[in-house]
């Protein structure tokens, strides 16, 4: 039972990092550019496609998978020069009917391109072995990778916006538009580089999971939801509150996959759990979301 609680933990951790680089950039875009972006989990499918494609040019995922988050950069940052820009300031609701038309149009696209079957990336050899951590308990070498690349992720972007030039300009146009315009911060330009940064941290979730999840078209909208939950319960702009709201939900999420149906085993032997226990797990993650808005409708952390 203890390695159990231990491997879901860490499995818990790992599910929480990737929701962080997803929901760090969607905050950001929500609360600098007051943005609803329904788009945001295509950039995350476009990750793990263009990881594919990386793989196949290159051999080596390794080295595939910084191409992958630069490649995914671009495709961000043309959307927002060529398209995007034009629906700031709009109403929210022609936000969300306009990203809404780009999944379409990006899984159109995409099953025209690589087809409808899904797609697997193989795991790198050197990272293939479970690594012994303590007794008997072993863990993937690979997703213990995945959890320092998302330690290290959170920790440079903690820096990335509170010691440098970029982050001053992003902090400054998330708390005052039209103050930071004043000051002669290019509100355009760091626009355009947030929604590169977003797209980025998608397109780096998108393909290091991959290996783990597989890659498909329409990969992108079921986990968007879970990062639209990490933004409510974090508060819109805070990549404080979307780190702290992403472990949450991760942990949440993956502990009570893993211990609710054995719990719900002993308390009710002949009741079948397979498909209830996954259900109550995914009602708590949303239930805490309520609490949160109940409680602290802006959330957890107001604005970076």
């Amino acid at each position: 039972m203890t390695i159990l609680v231990l491997e879901q933990l860490l499995n818990g951790l790992q599910l929480g990092l990737m929701l962080f680089m997803l929901a760090a950039g969607l905050t950001l875009i929500f609360g600098i550019m007051d943005f609803v972006n329904l788009a945001h989990g295509t950039l995350y499918m476009v990750g793990g496609f263009m990881a594919v494609v990386f793989v196949s040019l290159t051999g080596s995922y390794l080295a595939a998978l910084p191409l992958a988050v630069v490649a995914t950069a671009i495709v961000g940052a043309l959307l927002d020069r060529l398209l995007l820009h034009r629906l700031y300031g709009h109403n929210h609701l022609r936000q969300v009917l306009a990203t809404f038309a780009l999944i379409l149009i990006f899984n159109d696209l995409f099953k025209f391109i690589f087809g409808p079957q899904t797609l697997m990336l193989e795991v790198p050899a050197a990272l293939a072995s479970p690594v012994h951590i303590w007794g008997k308990f072993h863990y993937s070498a690979y997703r213990l990778m995945v959890i320092g690349v998302g330690v290290a992720v959170a920790l440079l972007l903690g820096l990335l916006l509170t010691r440098t030039r970029i982050g001053m300009w992003i902090r400054a146009g998330a708390s005052d538009r039209e103050m930071a315009r004043a000051m002669g911060v290019n509100i355009e330009r760091t626009f355009t580089l947030v929604f590169a940064l977003g797209a980025a941290l998608c397109g780096l979730a998108g393909a290091l999971l991959g290996p783990l999840l597989s890659v498909h078209v329409g990969m992108g909208e079921s986990i968007i939801i879970l990062a639209f939950v990490v933004v409510v319960i974090g508060g819109s702009g805070s990549v404080k509150g979307a780190l702290l709201g992403a472990l949450a939900v991760g942990m949440l999420d993956t502990l009570g996959r893993a211990l609710l149906p054995q719990a719900m085993r002993q308390l009710w032997p002949g009741l079948s759990t397979d498909s209830l226990a996954p259900a109550l797990a995914a009602i708590l993650t949303y239930a805490l979301m309520v609490a949160v808005l109940f409680w602290r409708p802006q959330g957890l952390f107001k604005t970076s």
